[in-house]
């Protein structure tokens, strides 16, 4: 049986997050709460947990998993630099559900899969989530289900998919939002040749039109000008 705890319930919760963090540091995955969806996560540094989290999943390295931070300094100490622009959108979105790609720190050693030396960054809005981040320090997260089939909102939706492949399952009931965060590539920001754009890869819980209110011209333009044109 997958070890479940009930995250309402203060000793269950302590017992849950004790578990967790011990999963994480044996190179376990575990299943936790954010605001978007729930995730699967393992420490972000140790390959051969990121790869068991492919595996959990059914997803090859082509896909490497973003990762979650619990804090800005963090995302300071992950990327090789912070345009003032990104600034501006942490400023504005986090925590919350906005994924941010950028050049990876080309002193880390790590390895999350084929990522082309970028990795996407996203501070998550759950209390839950930023007290486990403060204990592991940044971890591989992806979306709590099997590849193909509809990201988990709740925790016996994650259960039902990945089962015992998973250490510890932390749940804290339903997620706020539900819908996956909006992914953004802002690499280019980052260089000083070429076209300054910011992509959006991943259309989610925030929309072009918060984003464009921030970023300005900077946004790629909305598909249906693109059609219209």
């Amino acid at each position: 049986m997958p070890s479940v705890f009930d995250c309402s319930d203060r000793e269950q919760m302590l017992t849950g997050m004790r578990q967790a963090r011990q999963a994480i540091a044996r190179g376990d995955v575990i299943v936790m709460p954010t605001d978007t969806v729930y995730g699967v996560a393992a420490d972000a540094f140790t390959p051969a947990a990121v790869q068991k989290l492919l595996e959990t999943k059914g997803r090859g390295r082509t896909q490497p998993p973003p990762v979650l931070v619990g804090s800005v300094d963090a995302l300071h100490a992950l990327v090789e630099s912070v345009p003032e622009e990104v600034t501006q959108l942490v400023e504005r979105f986090w925590p919350g559900a906005l994924t941010i790609v950028l050049p990876a720190q080309p002193s880390l050693t790590w390895d999350l899969g084929d990522t082309q030396g970028t990795v996407a960054v996203r501070q998550p809005d759950h209390p839950l989530a930023l007290e486990l981040l403060a204990e592991t320090g940044p971890l591989a997260v992806s979306s709590a289900n099997l590849t193909g089939r509809a990201a988990a909102v709740d925790a016996s939706s994650a259960v039902q998919m990945l089962g015992d492949t998973v250490a510890a399952y932390l749940d804290d009931g339903p997620v706020s939002i539900g819908v996956a965060s909006t992914i953004i590539d802002a690499t280019s920001l980052t260089t000083a040749r070429g076209e300054r754009a910011v992509r959006v890869l991943r259309e989610g819980a925030i929309s072009r039109a918060a984003l464009r209110e921030v970023l300005g011209d900077l946004l790629e333009d909305d598909p249906d000008e693109d059609s219209s044109r």
